[in-house]
């Protein structure tokens, strides 16, 4: 639970002549969640563990440093988008972390999938700093991210979301306060629950459509307008017709998701058997070497099982 936001000092609202912006984290997503805010004006200290990977935002005009505490010395708003909450913990709590160079009124945003619990943590962390935190992950993967249409699902202070809303707008379409510290990342569950559902849907039923000998181009033309439509359908399945399992969001990073989920539910003593099932191909295709493949490799698991041709 956040301390009382009388205990932090008052947060300007974003403004690209006076805000300060620290970015950890330019992956898949990351790098183009940064470059909008570069091209929207503001001026932005980056660092990212492969230096290699951040040099295209550097050459935008970024300025690299060599840890995330250096970034939050520099900054007055930091935002993290890593992989793992482990990553999470390590960027921000860690020995070279956020918290030691965070300043009194800056705000820590996370929009990393991570945990609630974890969330709660930094925020009771940062507020003994005088600082505030946001957990707020995003969907919409590396297409949401390139266009700047990424739902974005926040937890923590009302007056820390609306000092960070204008640079929200810069990134996403559809951006909700949700509540409390740690609200966001369970909003964020609720997504991941829902996605599942949706690809082992497309999945299956894109094998079904192979099995029955249909035009899988044609059939997607009639299914994808009426009540079966949904984002994976419209936009990966025909990557899978096309043998395209290119990452817009790693295997190995959803199964992470789901494993929070699990344990979430674990922890409230309810059965989500569906997400456990999906869960559990996805296992399948990393261990046949598609961790890092997009989440639409789950149509490799379904044809081994069935000896389909892959």
């Amino acid at each position: 639970m956040a301390l009382d936001d009388n205990r932090i000092a008052k947060i300007p609202l974003a403004d690209p002549t006076k805000t300060r912006i620290g970015w950890i984290g330019t992956g898949v997503m990351g790098r183009s969640m940064a470059g909008h805010l570069i091209a929207a004006g503001y001026e932005l200290t980056l660092y990212n563990r492969s230096q290699d990977k951040a040099m295209s935002l550097v050459g935008d005009g970024a300025k690299l440093v060599s840890s995330p505490a250096e970034v939050a010395q520099q900054s007055d708003i930091v935002f993290t988008m890593v992989g793992f909450p482990d990553d999470v913990r390590e960027v921000i709590l860690g020995a070279k972390g956020v918290i030691h160079g965070i300043k009194q009124g800056s705000v820590v945003v996370d929009m990393t999938t991570s945990q609630p619990t974890l969330a709660g943590e930094i925020a009771e962390r940062l507020n003994k700093l005088g600082a505030t935190s946001l957990d707020a992950p995003v969907s919409g993967g590396d297409i949401g991210a390139k266009n700047a249409a990424l739902s974005i699902m926040v937890g923590g202070s009302p007056d820390g979301f609306a000092a960070v809303l204008p640079l929200f707008e810069k990134m996403g379409k559809t951006i909700v306060h949700q509540g409390p510290d740690g609200a966001g990342q369970h909003t964020k569950m609720v997504n991941q629950i829902l996605v599942a559902a949706n690809m082992i849907g497309v999945c299956e039923a894109l094998l079904y459509s192979q099995a029955a000998g249909l035009d899988a181009t044609s059939m997607l033309r009639s299914v994808s307008s009426g009540a079966a439509t949904n984002w994976a359908l419209l936009n990966l399945a025909p990557k899978i017709i096309a043998g395209d399992f290119a990452p817009g969001f790693y295997v190995e990073h959803f199964i992470k998701d789901m494993r929070i989920v699990l344990d979430e539910s674990s922890r409230m003593k309810i059965a989500l058997p569906g997400l456990a099932l999906v869960h559990q191909l996805y296992t399948v295709v990393a261990a046949h070497g598609h961790s890092r493949s997009g989440t639409q490799a789950l149509a490799l698991a379904l044809r081994l099982i069935s000896n389909r041709a892959c």
